[in-house]
């Protein structure tokens, strides 16, 4: 491949304007595809919201830090009184939160004898349609007895636990508030409620079906140590990962391995073993470690209590992308005593251009196996669902005998998926005009994950969630970053060339793409982070002339209810208990 890249063409040699030209035409083609996919997406999202007036999370608030109440002792009625005086003509119901862990678990526990005892009566019917001992009948029935009497008594306790009494001694400073208009909920969530910032903090409430319940009993005061606690661990998780980069890395240079340990010399004694060694097996390594970074970052995005299961992912789709970048590509192409060059790029930030010029142009070879490597075993494991399904079968056979079977597919991993694919933008982006063979690669590599995973959203993944096109700012930003990487790097690349002109001319487009970013930032942002009055105004205008607007504020009453308050719906034939009712 290295005849392909501008390696070869020599020190100030007038081709390298050819090489600007094409540095100026894909900037500037990719900030006016930056530009229409924002302005559309923009256009798509207030379009989605429009047409899904009836979700409830469009008047709904999520109101937290609530003071308690001097009067009766209670976070309930200090919501009612705040709201009702404020927003008088707007307000409708609120819904405060309660600790329910001890309820939790015994729903759990209630659930698990439950499908003992659906169990026991199958074992029970397919005796009385054979032959079977009459000690072993009689056991069963015994068992199945105790189980009854046993699931009779935790349904009791969760009554007690859910009795009104008892649900004051455990509510939260958390309400959901519902509004009787979009305008009021809007109005309500982006403004300061208090004139200490600590109390009555309001925002958008997330989607029923998108609330970490768990979460919401972290005090608003201790979510910045939480914050921190999940930095943390994220970054200690990104300094371990760089010995498994350096190592692999070392394989690539096998060459300097000869010299330090040569009896690694007997690798070439074995036909094509070297190639293999040295192109094939780092990328295999690499993308084995990269498979399991997102679930590890998933995690520690946890850590931060989100209030959502969207907000936790986009976390993490960020952690993982910043991860990748720093881990996988500037690691790479670190090679040789890596303190060292790092050490040098701090205290002599006016060569990291060119430092990283010399870089990318020795690791082409790296990437594009590394590409190829990514296309043929990531998109192949995706459609075979193999680590999930693992995991699935020691879930199910090892851990949790006897417990409820989930299924193994969950949601559309977007957490995982973003970030690799924008990884494999960034590399795209950097090799464009320095070994513009890369890019065929590239092409096949993203048609390819085009089918995959058009396949795997429509008819595999199931939709947990939805953003309303939430992730597109953070999608924008990271091909951002590839575009100024690719500046800097040609930058770079030209001053090692000796074409000076060529180098400086590249600032003034460094300069004007962040400038961009920012009108991005002022032009499309604000709408994707907030909801706006007109919008809003506009939906409830909707709903009036279709008679719609009683239905929507039901559904919004009613929708937020913490698992553990809702009745437990047990089988009929495993008890004659009836649901539970919150009295």
């Amino acid at each position: 491949m290295v005849p392909f890249t501008i390696s070869n063409v020599r020190r100030g040699s007038d081709r390298l304007w050819v090489h600007f030209a094409c540095l100026c035409f894909i900037s500037f083609y990719v900030l006016y595809l930056l530009y229409e996919g924002y302005k559309g997406i923009l256009d798509c999202r207030i379009e989605h919201i429009g047409n899904h007036r009836h979700r409830s999370d469009q008047f709904t608030v999520l109101v937290r830090g609530i003071p308690l109440c001097t009067e009766h002792k209670a976070h309930g009625c200090c919501v009612d009184h705040f709201f009702s005086k404020h927003h008088p003509y707007s307000y409708q119901a609120y819904q405060i939160l309660y600790d329910g862990k001890n309820v939790e678990e015994l729903q759990r526990l209630a659930a698990s004898i439950e499908r003992k005892i659906k169990m026991l009566r199958q074992k029970a019917r397919n005796q009385n349609s054979g032959f079977v001992l009459c000690d072993i009948f009689r056991s069963n029935v015994a068992d199945l007895g105790m189980h009854e009497e046993r699931l009779q008594e935790v349904c009791h306790q969760i009554r007690l636990l859910q009795c009104e009494n008892i649900l004051k001694q455990k509510e939260l400073s958390v309400a959901f508030v519902s509004f009787k208009s979009r305008l009021g909920a809007a109005l309500a969530a982006q403004t300061q409620q208090h004139v200490h910032p600590l109390l009555w903090i309001t925002e958008f409430a997330p989607e029923p079906r998108d609330v970490l319940w768990n979460n919401l009993a972290i005090p608003y005061r201790h979510l910045a140590l939480y914050k921190i606690v999940g930095f943390i661990a994220a970054f200690l998780l990104t300094v371990f990962f760089i010995f498994p980069v350096t190592a692999v890395q070392g394989i690539v240079q096998f060459e300097k391995i000869k010299k330090w340990f040569p009896p690694a010399r007997a690798v070439q004694l074995i036909p094509g073993m070297s190639s293999i060694l040295t192109g094939y097996l780092p990328g295999v390594i690499l993308n084995g470690f990269i498979y399991i970074i997102p679930y590890a970052m998933l995690s520690m995005a946890s850590l931060e209590g989100c209030v959502s299961k969207s907000k936790k992912e986009i976390k993490a789709c960020s952690m993982v992308f910043y991860f990748l970048v720093g881990n996988v590509f500037f690691l790479s192409l670190l090679s040789g005593s890596l303190l060292e060059q790092i050490g040098e790029s701090f205290t002599h930030p006016k060569d990291f251009p060119s430092h990283l010029a010399s870089a990318v142009s020795a690791q082409s070879d790296f990437f594009m196996t590394y590409i190829l490597t990514d296309g043929l075993s990531g998109f192949s494991l995706e459609i075979l669902q193999l680590g999930l399904l693992i995991w699935h079968l020691i879930k199910t056979h090892i851990f949790s005998k006897g417990t409820k079977i989930d299924p193994y597919l969950y949601g559309f991993p977007y957490y995982r998926v973003i970030p690799i694919v924008s990884l494999a933008i960034l590399v795209g982006m950097v090799y464009a005009v320095i070994a513009p063979l890369l890019l065929p690669f590239l092409i096949l590599y993203f048609l390819l994950g085009y089918a995959v995973y058009v396949n795997q959203m429509h008819d595999v993944y199931e939709i947990v969630y939805d953003t309303c096109g939430q992730y597109w700012p953070h999608i924008h930003h990271y091909i951002f970053i590839a575009v100024i990487l690719m500046q800097i790097t040609m930058i770079g690349l030209f001053g090692l060339k000796s074409k000076p002109g060529a180098s400086i001319s590249t600032i003034p487009l460094l300069i004007l793409t962040i400038l961009f970013n920012e009108y991005c930032k002022i032009r499309f942002l604000p709408t994707f982070c907030h909801c706006s009055l007109q919008s809003a105004k506009e939906n409830d205008d909707r709903d009036e002339m279709e008679g719609q607007t009683e239905v929507n504020r039901e559904n919004a009453i009613n929708a937020y209810h913490s698992p553990w308050m809702r009745p437990v719906n047990l089988g009929q034939e495993s008890s004659s208990i009836q649901p539970l009712v919150w009295s």
